[in-house]
């Protein structure tokens, strides 16, 4: 964190164009923005740059649309949204890469800019270097806002900074300090609440984490697959075939490591996701049980865990949480979070959408210490990756 350059305060920046590159990649149904989070995120930043007399360009982008198409991507949907929360016009710019851009911007009664989706020019996910010289042409400066995309070698967060002075903007510094905090300054016990329905992308996560964590927690689809190791029937439910093998890898490292690993003992089943489920023990399930949620039990043990861990790190959902049915277990937990994390007992970071939509469910996310919602870069970081988008950032 302290190797990469940041923009410092006594910078002068005035009637500077910056290139920031956020993320804005946010859900929207019939052409209107359904959850703003990402945006309200960088509200604050964003003001602070423009009261420093500068111009903003906002660069993000929405979807695949070299994979699925360009149909409902365009990132003209999030202007309106963006002019509500920040109470300006903003500059919607379609055809941005010509000489006069950049001219037309400075001479412009306007301070906010915003750039057609990145990704509709299949030069960006190439790293192409013209493009991204291009990109660069149009400011006088470039800030990487966008952690959760830090992860890919695309020309709009690598790329570009070969051609214009850059910066890791606070965002990025923000959350590499809290995860510093599981990694580097955690007070011990740590627990790890690891959900989701794959262990395959999850692996390397879970590897890395189970050497220096007290207590690794397996929720979600993923557990199904220990409970089914322990020879227990599991019905219906969702799990992997033929990881056997890497289940038994990570019993054994969690031993090696002196790392409790914890499975549910007993589970929210039904025979549908349209009905309630039942409480049964993993004895009781039958063939034609779904499991969905984590039981009544396990909540108890996994919260005398959170009562007794003072760092705690949440990714993946327990249960299959959209379902109010079986929201209980995420519910639950993100709660006692919260508590414990109010009355300064717990240090807690969570990452991953999926998460952040349990814990916002929960009315939890004034509770935790620091929400990410970087996804990929976030586990990536988390598996001891090198993310290139912070590489190229370094002093």
């Amino acid at each position: 964190m302290n190797n990469l350059n940041t923009l410092s305060s006594n910078e002068d920046i005035k009637d500077k164009i910056i290139f920031l590159r956020v993320d804005f990649n946010i859900p929207i149904k019939d052409g209107k923005v359904i959850d703003d989070t990402k945006i309200v995120k960088m509200k604050d930043i964003i003001n602070k740059l423009l009261s420093k007399k500068t111009k903003i360009i906002l660069c993000s982008h929405l979807g695949r649309p070299q994979k699925n198409g360009k149909e409902g991507l365009s990132l003209n949907q999030v202007k309106n949204k963006l002019e509500n929360i920040f109470r300006k016009d903003i500059v919607f710019l379609n055809n941005y890469l010509n000489n006069e851009t950049k001219n037309n911007i400075k001479q412009s009664d306007k301070e906010l800019f915003l750039l057609e989706n990145i990704r509709f020019y299949k030069e960006e996910e190439k790293n192409d270097p013209e493009f991204a010289k291009q990109l660069a042409k149009l400011a006088d400066i470039y800030i990487n806002e966008a952690f959760s995309c830090s992860h890919r070698a695309h020309a709009s967060v690598t790329g570009i900074t070969k051609f214009i002075k850059s910066y890791a903007g606070e965002t990025i510094i923000n959350e590499l300090r809290s995860l510093d905090k599981i990694f580097n300054k955690s007070n011990k016990p740590v627990t790890c609440i690891i959900g989701g329905s794959k262990i395959s992308t999850k692996i390397d996560l879970i590897s890395n984490l189970i050497k220096k964590v007290d207590f690794m927690i397996i929720g979600g689809a993923m557990a199904n697959n220990f409970i089914k190791y322990n020879n227990f029937e599991i019905g219906k439910s969702l799990f992997e075939p033929n990881k056997e093998e890497t289940i038994k890898e990570i019993i054994a490292v969690a031993k090696k490591n002196n790392c409790k690993l914890i499975i549910p003992e007993d589970v929210i089943v039904s025979t549908n996701e349209n009905i309630a489920g039942k409480n049964k023990n993993l004895s009781e399930i039958e063939a034609n049980d779904i499991i969905f949620d984590i039981g009544n039990n396990t909540i108890k043990i996994i919260g005398e865990i959170i009562n007794s861990s003072k760092t705690l790190l949440w990714n993946g959902p327990l249960g299959f949480f959209e379902k109010d049915f079986f929201a209980n277990g995420s519910n639950e937990v993100a709660k006692l979070i919260k508590i414990n994390t109010q009355k300064k007992l717990l240090t807690s970071i969570a990452g991953g959408g999926d998460t952040a939509a349990a814990i916002k469910k929960a009315n939890a996310e004034d509770g935790f210490s620091y929400i990410s919602t970087a996804g990929g870069a976030f586990l990536e970081w988390l598996e001891g990756k090198i993310l290139p988008g912070l590489k190229v950032l370094e002093k």
